[in-house]
């Protein structure tokens, strides 16, 4: 059933979607800035490096910067927004306004993750780097529909995963729910943190893993079967494990089979993807498959500034591509949702609560 075939008339389509009660686990605060806060933080930081100081030409710039089809070149793009939030003012307003506009993309629950590390280079510690966004977090929250959870990251170039593992673990009672690593994936494997990601089971905390985007199988088997990943940030590449035989059905390889039967969540990122060229073309997304095979599938921004997305243009592009309708976007909103690092009883109180009954009064 497409919008066509929905029941009403095709043109309020985008307005449903954007009305429907979103999840998003897989979301980078310093790839999601408005171009006019880029611009604003230079300005009051006296940062000088900005390509443009007019809000059109800087958020063209940042959309063909990301759009290059290779991974490193997309990270490239990030020197500027980090280099604009290095002091407490800075990443608490970016940190208000990314849950300011989550909520008005009608997101539920989101997760978004960030690298304190990266905020450092003046005088914040990574403490205070953590403090100032959960506080803003709090502010550009209060008063919606969202609850914001957050994940804090590592770089897998650098050597102080198990440092920033600690301090992840210091505010779990304070909004952190979880860890992840991120960055180069070529050359830089999950096994690189591993004593990060045993302290983190020594403590009952949750994990996620970049695996499986610009690098393939190896990559997403260490994540899983070494470091104990919880979900998968992108996996996309888990489609290198899934062979078409002669008869036209699809065989699982065995790490793929493990994956869908342990129902690991893919945290998959579609324009994202194209513009750090995981993949070539929506059209050509294995999320389709994955779907139709049984994966436990999402869908998320990764960085809504650099790939000029939200989740409602993403859940737009993904019906124009396969014709998902509201239904699909239910069951794909309900997987996210039992995927996140929210309690239990939490994850059931949105989904039998917020997000079943708010997808269904849609259509």
């Amino acid at each position: 059933m497409t919008s066509e075939g929905s029941g009403f008339d095709e043109s309020v389509f985008p307005d449903l979607v954007a009305r429907g009660p979103k999840v998003l686990l897989h979301d980078h605060l310093d790839g999601g800035l408005r171009p006019s806060t880029v611009i604003d933080l230079a300005d009051i930081s006296g940062y000088k490096e900005l390509p443009s100081s007019n809000v059109e030409k800087l958020s063209e710039w940042f959309h063909e910067g990301a759009n290059r089809r290779d991974l490193n070149l997309y990270l490239e793009t990030f020197a500027h927004t980090v280099g604009v939030m290095q002091d407490e003012y800075s990443c608490h307003r970016v940190a208000k306004e990314c849950a300011e506009d989550l909520a008005e993309d009608g997101c539920v629950y989101a997760e978004i993750r960030f690298a304190p590390s990266l905020f450092t280079t003046q005088k914040l510690s990574i403490h205070e780097v953590i403090e100032a966004v959960l506080s803003g977090f709090s502010e550009g929250s209060s008063g919606t529909n969202l609850t914001l959870r957050t994940i804090i990251t590592a770089m897998r170039t650098s050597n102080d995963s198990k440092t920033i593992a600690e301090a992840a673990v210091d505010f779990r009672d304070k909004g952190v729910v979880g860890f992840d690593i991120a960055g180069r994936e070529a050359g830089y494997p999950p096994t690189d943190h591993l004593e990060a990601f045993q302290l983190l089971q020594r403590e009952n905390f949750h994990f996620t893993i970049h695996a499986g985007e610009a690098f393939g199988l190896p990559s997403i088997w260490e994540a899983v079967q070494y470091c104990g990943a919880e979900r998968l940030g992108h996996g996309v590449r888990i489609i290198d494990d899934i062979e078409l035989d002669s008869s036209g059905n699809f065989i699982l390889g065995s790490l793929a089979s493990f994956i869908r039967d342990r129902r690991i969540p893919l945290e998959l990122c579609p324009t994202s993807n194209i513009h750090t060229g995981a993949v070539q073309s929506l059209e050509e997304h294995p999320i389709g498959l994955l779907k139709e095979l049984g994966f436990r599938v999402t869908v998320n921004t990764d960085n809504r500034l650099m790939s000029n997305v939200s989740m409602t243009s993403e859940l737009l592009s993904l019906n124009k591509a396969f014709g998902w309708d509201l239904d699909d976007f239910s069951w794909l909103t309900v997987n996210a949702m039992k995927s996140a690092f929210l309690p239990f009883d939490e994850r059931i109180h949105l989904i039998e609560k917020v997000i079943k009954p708010g997808w269904k009064n849609l259509s």
